[in-house]
């Protein structure tokens, strides 16, 4: 069952303005929906909202903070999460990531970048010849016994509200030891783990310093209204 407040609950979202669906569909995680709400357009899951394409300066700020911190020329990033685009966008407009995977357990929202209104926001680059979708869960692709053992240099991951506001109860176990875990043995040594956040989380710092992380820092966003939205960072040794 999904931690997140039914759309209806979220204070600061436009109510005046009435959603329009544009796709539904079900899948093995429950209903996926795309609406349009103005001129912005929003992802819904079980009833729940997710994201949409109101203001992308977090989902960017995900990719840029974890390039900032690395040294290598042509480095390689996995990215948790297509959800509307704007992260995926960013890093394949940046010619120094050598390689990108993105994760995306639903096949609706990828079929909504490829052929449907999502696409102007991905701006392409599922063309990018550097970019590979990976259409799985991130937490069995980060720790699954499949044959793609591939290792980055960069995980960023946006797949979630925050480690403490989760969309399936399942994925909280990306944030515990075990998950974490299953991240080192993706980043390669001196590699950077970026994770988007609605609000900041001392609990999954502190469980990064404990998992044996190092520069465990976290960037914040000022939205309009609420607290800030954040990017948590930290290095694998």
């Amino acid at each position: 069952m999904s931690l997140l407040p039914d759309v209806s609950d979220l204070p600061d979202r436009d109510q005046q303005q009435p959603p329009v669906t544009l796709d539904r569909r079900e899948g093995p995680y429950g209903e996926v929906v795309l609406r349009r709400r103005g001129g912005d357009l929003e992802i819904i899951a079980n009833g729940c909202f997710l994201m949409d394409t109101a203001d992308g300066r977090s989902e960017r700020l995900l990719i840029q903070a974890a390039l900032d911190r690395l040294t290598a020329e042509r480095p390689a990033v996995l990215i948790g999460g297509l959800g509307v685009g704007f992260s995926l966008a960013h890093a394949a407009a940046e010619p120094r990531w050598g390689r990108i995977a993105v994760v995306e357990r639903e096949e609706a929202i990828i079929d909504w970048h490829r052929t449907g209104p999502l696409g102007a926001f991905s701006a392409g680059a599922l063309d990018d010849p550097r970019v590979a979708v990976l259409h799985t869960d991130l937490l069995a692709y980060l720790d699954g016994p499949g044959t793609d053992t591939a290792t980055y240099d960069a995980l960023c991951l946006d797949i979630d509200n925050g480690p403490d506001w989760t969309v399936t109860e399942s994925n909280s176990g990306l944030y515990r030891p075990d998950g974490l875990a299953a991240i080192q043995r993706r980043l390669n040594p001196g590699g950077v783990l970026a994770v988007w956040s609605a609000q900041p989380s001392a609990a999954f710092e502190q469980a990064l310093r404990a998992a044996g992380f190092a520069e465990v820092h976290t960037l914040e966003v000022t939205v309009a209204r609420g607290v800030p939205d954040v990017v948590h960072l930290a290095r694998r040794v």
